[in-house]
């Protein structure tokens, strides 16, 4: 049985997880007003990837024996300039998230409660993924600059991003 304070460190980590979907969204929808795909593509899996996170979190309340409650998603932020800011939001995000894991991973620590250690390491480890990814996509986009050819090569590179349904846990 889970504990009340572990449940409802993870019903808010829940909420941020479709928070990040609902912001990745948005940004989806900025990059199709652009009309670039590969961007648009790009969000579109992180957009899964984060409906997985919080469904990841979202099975494992319930099968720990809590309720889950859902809260209200706050209004993402939508005023962007160009891709160079919508990465830097999407880092600064991400880095967000990581410290709101890492938290979780505290509570979790301070309960005791080794079975939500264990899960929780899973989204460690992907947060460090995320960040990396993040960071890669935000460097080559500070270095093509202004250059719209590198933005459309970059662009055609990130069309070929999949989703693959994570094994969490």
């Amino acid at each position: 049985m889970i504990s009340e304070r572990m449940k409802s460190a993870f019903l808010d980590q829940i909420n941020k997880e479709l928070y990040s979907k609902y912001l990745y969204l948005q940004m989806k929808a900025y990059f199709a007003n652009l009309n670039l795909k590969g961007f648009v593509n790009w969000m579109d899996v992180q957009v899964q990837e984060e409906n997985a996170h919080a469904m990841g979190m979202f099975d494992y309340v319930i099968e720990r024996g809590g309720c889950v409650t859902l809260e209200a998603i706050d209004k993402p932020d939508n005023s962007w300039n160009s891709p160079l800011d919508v990465f830097k939001a999407v880092l600064a995000h991400e880095q967000f998230v990581t410290s709101k894991i890492n938290e979780l991973a505290d509570v979790a620590q301070e309960e005791k409660d080794r079975a939500a250690m264990l899960f929780i390491n899973w989204y460690i480890k992907e947060q460090v993924e995320e960040e990396s990814n993040v960071g890669d996509i935000l460097s080559q986009l500070e270095l093509i600059g202004a250059d719209k050819n590198g933005l459309f090569a970059l662009d055609k590179e990130l069309m070929s991003r999949t989703f693959v349904n994570p094994v969490i846990g």
